[in-house]
């Protein structure tokens, strides 16, 4: 590095390597930002869950569904239910589909679509009370062989009154069959009579 003097007497560097230094920092910084990870997914917005349920074939039992809808989210007014208590013949099996849909957009948007497309990301719950009122069991599966529960199948068992808990779990580059990862896009709880 060379050193000029000044007209006061001091000794200062040279202004080229000096300014090649400035500019080469700010190149440096910028550099560590393409290290930093991607954002994780957000979850996805769910307003409305409507299951509808199909008697198996031969059966005379009638179809039912059910809509739970919160509207203003967590913490606002109760979710709101239409058709319920969802009412399900005893010792009957139904095949069942979910809907999702998010009523804050306009149009409405259905993130039904978005799910099916996110398989390998997404996992439904459906927990019964009490636990012996029916079994349900998830019988769609993503690209790697795992469950879904978009569709179901529910079989009832004896007459009885409770309540059905539906939760679809976000789960990116985390699932594996359990509850013990990612976090929910949506939490609705029926009531349900089988009589």
């Amino acid at each position: 590095m060379k050193f000029t003097t000044s007209p006061a007497g001091f000794t200062l560097p040279s202004a080229k390597p000096l300014l090649a230094l400035l500019l080469s920092l700010p190149l440096a910084f910028s550099a560590c930002s393409d290290d930093e990870p991607e954002p994780e997914e957000d979850a996805e917005l769910i307003t409305t869950v409507t299951y509808a349920l199909t008697p198996a074939a031969g059966s005379t039992a009638p179809a039912a569904t059910i809509t739970w809808e919160d509207l203003d989210g967590a913490g606002g007014a109760a979710p709101v239910i239409t058709g319920g208590p969802l009412t399900l013949r005893a010792n009957t099996t139904y095949t069942g589909t979910i809907t999702l849909l998010d009523k804050t957009k306009s149009p409405v948007a259905n993130v039904t679509d978005e799910v099916a497309t996110e398989k390998e990301d997404h996992l439904f719950f459906y927990a019964p009370t009490p636990a012996g009122l029916m079994t349900i069991t998830r019988t769609d599966r993503d690209a790697n062989n795992r469950e879904v529960g978009l569709t179901t199948r529910l079989a009832t068992t004896a007459a009885g009154s409770g309540s059905l808990k539906i939760t679809l779990l976000h789960q990116p580059g985390t699932k594996d069959g359990t509850a013990s990862t990612g976090e929910a896009d949506v939490e609705a709880t029926v009531p349900v009579t089988v009589q």
